[in-house]
């Protein structure tokens, strides 16, 4: 189990909450109908990946996909009621990557069942370090880019979110009580795909840094 730190405080990974189709082109692109609410699943926090550490290919699927992502890190237990409390749960953003097998979510998706095959395994869920949220941090407006063996694949900016990181924060908070070192993965923009072992990706932002992983 990795630690996330932020500004010398410690948290343990709680919950690992995650939103799924929650950009219009990514939307578009794998031919689904724009949601209504958040699209919610969850990750185990044992599926967290430090950044350098390996990534592991899993071996029950052959299509491993990467998806970029802004990462927000819970700080205090709560039930926010309103923007500005859901701000205030905050006690870090990053970025990481939703690794998904591709293959076995469209063998799952027709039947109707859970995603844990597809979404859950072990290193699905590689986390960057966690930088502060700042009074001038614009939450609207923060860019992002993954790459793939040095080659831009994914850009893209939380003003494009269908559900915003506050509204999230909010409809969470109405199903469960937030508690501190819960993560929320906030969806992913257009240009997802493959990966093989070997490869080596990389997530990075102005307002984070950078952080990586060779597939193995």
């Amino acid at each position: 189990m990795i630690t996330l730190t932020v500004e010398n405080t410690d948290f343990t990974p709680a919950r690992v909450f995650c939103v799924g189709m929650n950009y219009l082109a990514h939307i578009r692109e794998l031919n689904n109908a724009i949601p209504t609410e958040p699209v919610i699943f969850m990750k185990p926090a044992t599926c967290l990946v430090a950044p350098g550490a390996p990534l592991l290919y899993p071996s029950h699927g052959s299509n491993l996909h990467y998806e970029t992502e802004v990462v927000v890190l819970i700080g205090r237990v709560g039930r926010p009621k309103t923007r500005e409390e859901a701000r205030t749960a905050i006690a870090g953003l990053s970025l990481g990557l939703d690794m998904t097998l591709r293959d076995v979510q469209q063998t799952l998706r027709p039947k109707g069942n859970p995603w844990e095959l597809c979404k859950a395994f072990e290193s699905s869920a590689p986390v960057g370090r966690f930088s502060p949220l700042h009074p001038q941090t614009n939450l609207v407006a923060l860019p992002f880019i993954g790459k793939v063996n040095g080659q831009v694949k994914q850009q893209g900016n939380t003003s494009d979110l269908v559900f915003s990181i506050t509204d999230l924060i909010l409809y969470l908070a109405g199903i469960w009580t937030l508690l501190p070192g819960d993560l929320i993965y906030t969806g992913t923009p257009v240009g997802v795909g493959p990966v093989v072992r070997g490869d080596h990706l990389v997530i990075e932002a102005p307002w984070c840094g950078d952080f990586e992983w060779i597939v193995s």
